[in-house]
């Protein structure tokens, strides 16, 4: 690099800090959610999002289960204020949801927020101010008096309003550029505001303590939580919320080290859009805990629908490796990962398990509206044998016995690989189908006649080089003696034959398909398949494919 003398520590760690959330090692329970993407991420958008949009994104977050959506900052434009009106006046917001909405510490600003919520039943109203050393330094060149100042007399203002509104909403404060400020600074101006609101039991207050800018590693940001936590006045009647930005790309073990920490309360928005690398995203937070056995609260099982909503009105994309949302991220393409998930998938059938512990998933993507069938066994040149034949067993029905499975996915690889692509399930039955199913061409049986004398008798009307052939033979069973015709008219030698056969589970169940195995001269194995209504006809057929394909080698 250039010169990396030219960045310095920019955080301010806590003195001899307790570290009480170091010997706690799950996360019990889900905190309160607060979804900010109508604001936070709306404001970072090339295209802030119209009113309809707002209002389809609305209503997809309730949905989903947020019970706190930051709805706007209703003083900052037009569009923001009449997003909020609407939702008031056409009786959008659930009983149960409560908006919050973003305000300055500033007294016209503060007055106008009040406005938008006129007939609002439920509501937080945030105030914030900057609070850190570069802040106060370099842009409001304020004291630390003077910063403390604006954060009360905001706060003051905030009740005074109320009185004479006569409203009686709850109240969030930030310390914006929290993680720039000197922790006593911080809990200083923290608790000169809770001592204006005098949070209750009936009317607990959030303070809010945000990552604007990720400074730091997330222990340190965990030692600051718990500062926090252990130091704020009134703390059995407020909320510590976090608020995490994804500067070094930590946002999520910010929140979760924070959560251990002792905060109760998460603002993130849903695949993490918002300002610069992002807020922190609140599908990965949620689908972690999840995945430890911990409900959420939020609902995404339908996850593919909500990434269509997202991207439609946010112009944004859920990128395909995406935690728990990305198209890709159950795909599995490598022929280990996809021979160990299939013998996972049915070790916990044959076991009848409950709890989920498949190698290489780790929660089930049918929970997130994913299909196995197309979204976790992604075949194309680094893929094996195991996860071919389960896509063929779970998408078509056909059991491939071990061995033919290791002929199939070598051929199945060998398109792929020629093609440059991966295969859809239908391109690898085409696969499986034209090289090894009902293979008639060679030579091409027309029909057959068995007679038991107790011997078993065949008659066989063939076509083979332009030519219409009848040939009579006879062995121990039906495969024998029609194996026995063939070599007497083509003179080819091959032993070992093989078969097995079942009903197929996809499809009509009155289909049978038998598999078949010979072994040429040279040694080599050659498998061949049959799909017919008649058993007898299968296992027929399943043996041409299987000569005809040694007649080709």
């Amino acid at each position: 690099m250039i010169n990396a003398s030219k960045y310095t520590r920019q955080f301010y760690p806590v003195k001899n800090p307790t570290r009480k959330w170091v010997n706690k090692t799950y996360i019990e329970k889900a905190p309160t959610w607060c979804s900010v993407d109508l604001r936070d991420g709306n404001q970072s958008l090339i295209i802030p999002m119209s009113l309809e949009e707002k209002l389809d994104f609305f209503n997809l977050l309730v949905k989903i289960g947020f019970k706190e959506i930051e709805v706007g900052f209703p003083a900052a434009s037009e569009t923001e204020y009449t997003f909020l009106r609407t939702l008031i006046d056409k009786n959008m917001i659930p009983d149960d949801v409560t908006v919050q909405v973003l305000t300055q510490s500033r007294e016209h600003i503060i007055r106008k927020t009040f406005d938008a919520l006129k007939g609002c039943k439920r509501a937080i109203v945030h105030l914030y101010n900057s609070t850190s050393v570069a802040q106060r330094e370099q842009v409001f060149k304020k004291s630390k008096e003077e910063i403390l100042k604006i954060a009360t007399d905001g706060a003051e203002l905030f009740q005074r309003i109320a009185q004479e509104t006569g409203t009686n909403y709850r109240y969030e404060y930030s310390p914006e550029s929290f993680t720039g400020t000197e922790p006593e600074f911080a809990l200083e101006v923290c608790n000169a505001v809770l001592d204006i609101w005098k949070p209750t039991p009936d009317r607990k207050v959030v303070i809010n303590l945000p990552v604007t800018v990720e400074l730091s590693s997330p222990h340190v940001y965990a030692d600051q939580i718990e500062y926090m936590c252990d130091n704020l006045k009134y703390r059995d009647f407020i909320e510590v919320s976090l608020h995490p930005h994804n500067d070094r790309g930590c946002a999520v073990a910010d929140s979760e080290l924070g959560l251990l920490a002792g905060a109760d309360r998460i603002e993130g928005t849903i695949f993490g859009n918002g300002e610069r690398t992002g807020n922190v995203d609140i599908v990965t937070l949620a689908l972690n805990m999840y995945s430890q056995g911990i409900e959420p609260g939020l609902d995404f099982t339908d996850m593919p629908s909500i990434a269509e909503l997202y991207e439609r009105v946010t112009r944004m994309q859920v990128y395909d490796r995406q935690p728990y949302a990305g198209k890709l991220v159950f795909a599995a393409f490598s022929g280990s990962h996809q021979d160990a998930i299939a013998k996972g998938m049915k070790w916990r059938e044959e076991k009848g398990v409950d709890t989920w512990n498949v190698p290489y998933l780790p929660i089930d993507p049918s929970d997130v509206g994913r299909i196995y069938e197309t979204d976790v066994i992604r075949i194309n040149s680094q893929s094996g044998k195991g996860g071919i034949g389960y896509l063929l067993e779970h998408n078509f029905g056909y059991v491939l016995p071990a061995k033919m499975r290791e002929e199939v996915g070598y051929l199945v690889k060998g398109v792929s690989d020629h093609a440059h692509k991966e295969l859809s399930p239908d391109e690898v039955l085409e696969v499986f189908y034209s090289n090894f199913v009902n293979i008639n061409d060679t030579i091409k049986l027309i029909d057959y006649h068995f007679v038991r004398t107790p011997e078993i008798h065949v008659t066989l009307k063939l076509e083979t080089q332009g030519k219409t052939i009848e040939i009579k033979a006879k062995g121990n069973g039906r495969l024998d003696a029609v194996s026995n015709a063939i070599k007497s008219v083509t003179g080819m030698e091959f032993s070992d034959l093989t078969y097995e056969e079942h009903a197929l589970t996809k499809g009509s169940s009155s289909r049978a398909v038998t598999y078949v195995s010979i072994t040429l001269a040279d040694g080599k194995k050659v498998w061949g398949a049959g799909v017919n209504d008649d058993i007898i006809a299968s296992s027929i057929s399943a043996l041409f494919s299987a000569i005809n394909r040694g007649l080709k080698k």
